[in-house]
């Protein structure tokens, strides 16, 4: 008796190559649909899985393939005598392959104005429970669900004369779970969307397929790879890159704390971000695109040296010259014009990414921990200067008010403890990762020199004592920035006023650990 293959597929890729070769092999090929449709336009020998079953596509085709002659063909045990009296008795034939892809869920949604209705009509049934059902059985079949996997099986089936290993058929079946798990994962992250909580539900799953292997980790002793969420291809898996060698583990890392503190910003007010081990090491928005980059640059040039540059619009010729001054690793922008190509050009090593959609990204930080992992909302709360506490007898001005809404915006992404002075947008000090809060003031404050006079200086998390403020007091910070929350809060606002400073509480804590 020939061998039986079952072809039932969504993207039509590769398979009428695949399908001939199965012909030539001397399978018999089942297939519902669109499939059997398109094979027969080929002229390619098909039996609709309809003909085949005795019943017919019911409920607008939402039914096809859910069957006990296609289900048992394919979860029958072939060494098992029972088994095999079952087929016999049923008048069902073992299936050899089962192709199958699903229907575009994640495509679907990504569309401007989905409705949830025809999201759920793309929700695929039959399609994960052949998948399933033929990983489950893969010691007598083999199954395909992706058009990628087709030449490494029509290769394995000649070099093997038919008789594919176990070995490749257990891989197949391994893919083949991980993408029902991709599949059902991105389904149910919709329906989490659709009922927005803060609460974080009973369960959660990740799923990734590879993007590319990577040369090496954090360090070169430490294997790496990067995987992208779901089946359509978003975040940086989607950015375009114009030039430039191979994206590190290092560089993907920080060019992600990157994309997440140039958001913070309107794409209508020029900004540019420069970051070293995730740390901006400067930050500032200007007239223009090339002026904002200058400002980020020269807060820190010693530290910006091999450094990530974050752009919140398309780089134009100006900016592109002024990026080619340096050795940088990374930029990334949303866009690149002709004239500012040609000047990159120059950097030949220079990484030039385009992500035209910055702000797409996470909506939940993920961290793994032995036996498990912790999951968070990001933080991504927008500053709301009206809902501030003034405490200090001296009043903000405008343009202090607006000059600590733009170091709050970024403090957020310094490591904690994190202390942030900035003057006329700019960063003029930054200090990071310190074990406790003093040492990063006084860090900051030696960092950013006499340009501090007349700055505002932010803080992540609360004061607990009043050394800090004395000390920001003397080299020329006229306005603070903090959350407030400690029990010693009222000598932090006493020094202030003796010292006529600003001092507001945003009463939200923003560290990063």
């Amino acid at each position: 008796m020939s061998r039986l293959a079952l072809l039932s597929v969504s993207d039509k890729t590769g398979i009428l190559a695949l399908a001939r070769q199965l012909v030539e092999f001397g399978f018999e090929i089942i297939s519902s649909g669109g499939t059997a449709k398109t094979l027969q336009d080929a002229g390619i020998t098909v039996t609709k899985v309809s003909d085949y079953t005795g019943s017919p596509e019911i409920l607008g085709g939402r039914v096809k393939t859910l069957h006990p002659r296609i289900h048992g063909g394919i979860l029958a045990r072939q060494d098992l005598s029972e088994d095999q009296a079952d087929l016999a008795a049923n008048n069902i034939r073992p299936l050899n392959l089962v192709v199958v892809n699903l229907y575009p869920f994640e495509k679907t949604i990504a569309q401007p104005n989905v409705t949830v209705s025809e999201a759920i009509e793309k929700i695929d049934i039959g399609g994960p429970t052949l998948i399933r059902a033929a990983a489950k059985n893969y010691q007598y079949l083999t199954v395909l669900c992706s058009p990628d996997q087709y030449e490494n099986y029509l290769t394995e089936y000649r070099q093997s004369q038919g008789e594919l290993s176990l070995e490749f058929r257990q891989q197949m079946a391994g893919y083949a779970f991980s993408h029902t798990n991709s599949y059902d994962r991105a389904i149910s992250a919709y329906f989490a969307n659709l009922n927005q909580s803060e609460d974080l539900g009973d369960s959660y799953s990740i799923a990734g397929s590879k993007v590319q292997s990577l040369r090496y980790g954090e360090n070169p002793h430490q294997s790496a790879a990067w995987y992208q969420t779901g089946t359509v291809a978003s975040g940086w898996a989607a950015a375009t890159k114009l030039q430039g060698k191979e994206l590190s583990y290092n560089n993907l890392v920080d060019l992600e704390a990157a994309r997440r503190i140039i958001t913070e910003f309107d794409p209508c007010e020029p900004a540019a971000a420069v970051l070293k081990h995730t740390n901006p090491c400067g930050a500032a928005v200007g007239a223009t695109l090339a002026e904002a980059y200058e400002k980020a640059f020269n807060a820190d040039n010693i530290s910006a040296f091999g450094g990530i540059v974050a752009l919140n619009q398309p780089i134009d010729g100006a900016t592109a010259i002024a990026l080619t001054k340096t050795f940088l690793e990374c930029v990334v922008a949303p866009g690149c014009n002709e004239e500012a190509r040609e000047i990159l050009q120059a950097k030949s090593k220079l990484r030039i990414l385009l992500l035209p959609d910055l702000i797409t990204g996470q909506k939940e930080t993920i961290k793994a921990i032995a036996g498990g992992f912790l999951v968070q909302k990001s933080d991504d709360q927008i500053e709301d200067p009206d809902q501030w506490q003034i405490v200090t007898e001296k009043q903000p001005t405008p343009e202090q008010i607006a000059e600590m809404l733009f170091a709050q915006k970024l403090v957020k992404h310094v490591k904690s403890n994190a202390i942030l002075v900035s003057r006329d947008r700019t960063t003029l000090g930054i200090g990071a990762g310190q074990m406790n809060r003093v040492g990063s003031v006084k860090i900051t404050l030696e960092q950013a020199g006499d340009k501090a006079q007349g700055g505002v200086l932010a803080s992540d998390g609360f004061f607990p004592f009043d050394d800090s403020v004395r000390t920001a007091a003397a080299a020329g910070i006229t306005a603070i920035i903090q959350p407030g929350g400690s029990i010693r809060d009222k000598d932090s606002i006493a020094a202030a006023n003796e010292l006529g400073l600003v001092m507001v509480l945003s009463g939200t804590r923003h560290f990063l650990h």
